[in-house]
């Protein structure tokens, strides 16, 4: 059992760190491009060393050849003076100067070579970096949209609906006034006409709407003759 609740607290310590870090996971991707930026400016400064070295190195193998030229011309010169003495000497320091313009060489191709490394490797760095860096902006802006569609309230849609059947529903109310309100104003207007025939019929004018006693008698003595 104890051994369990081990697990399990180590279980959970994890799965908060990983929250954490999910979390956070915007905030730690930036901080890793500006460390990792630092980096591969290094790595540019160290190819910018190398090839400082580099052409130092060839700067002193000039010199070292031009010294040999010069030494071997004044040793020529020495021998065919009967100066052998002068020449052995000069030969001794041509000597010295092959080794010396050896040993330049071998080390301007080591950094030739090294220089060729470096900036594969820079070349890589660069690369990877920009390619992180377009990440970064694209992971950023969709972490934006999704913060701001996660700030809409989840009702939001919900309330919409309802506002728009509550306004269909004023709007048909409104409707139905409106029909109501112009049949009744047909109708007032039908018996208002109707009032005005039927009070003009009365007072002789045009065709009787209503039929008089007169009539009705005078129909009746007719009807028995």
């Amino acid at each position: 059992m104890l051994r369990q609740l081990f697990t399990l607290v180590r279980g959970r310590t994890a799965d908060a760190s990983q929250a954490y870090l999910d979390a956070n996971a915007t905030a730690l991707l930036r901080q890793q491009l500006r460390e990792a930026a630092v980096g591969v400016e290094k790595n540019r400064k160290a190819v910018a060393v190398v090839m400082a070295y580099a052409e130092r190195e060839k700067a002193s193998l000039v010199q070292i050849e031009d010294k040999i030229t010069d030494l071997e011309a004044r040793a020529c010169d020495a021998l065919d003076k009967g100066a052998d003495d002068m020449a052995l000497e000069a030969a001794t320091a041509i000597a010295n100067l092959e080794a010396e313009r050896d040993a330049t060489q071998r080390t301007i191709k080591i950094y030739s070579t090294e220089i060729v490394q470096l900036r594969q490797t820079l070349g890589q760095n660069e690369a990877l970096l920009s390619e992180l860096k377009r990440g970064q902006r694209i992971a950023e802006a969709t972490s934006k949209t999704q913060r701001l569609r996660g700030d809409t309230p989840s009702w939001t849609q919900s309330d919409l609906s309802d506002a728009s059947e509550t306004l269909k529903r004023l709007q048909e109310r409104q409707q139905h006034n409106e029909a109501t309100m112009q049949a009744m104003a047909e109708l007032s207007s039908t018996a208002s006409a109707d009032a005005l025939s039927d009070r003009m019929a009365s007072q002789g004018f045009g065709v009787p709407k209503k039929t008089a006693a007169a009539d009705v008698l005078a129909r009746l003595k007719n009807g028995k003759e």
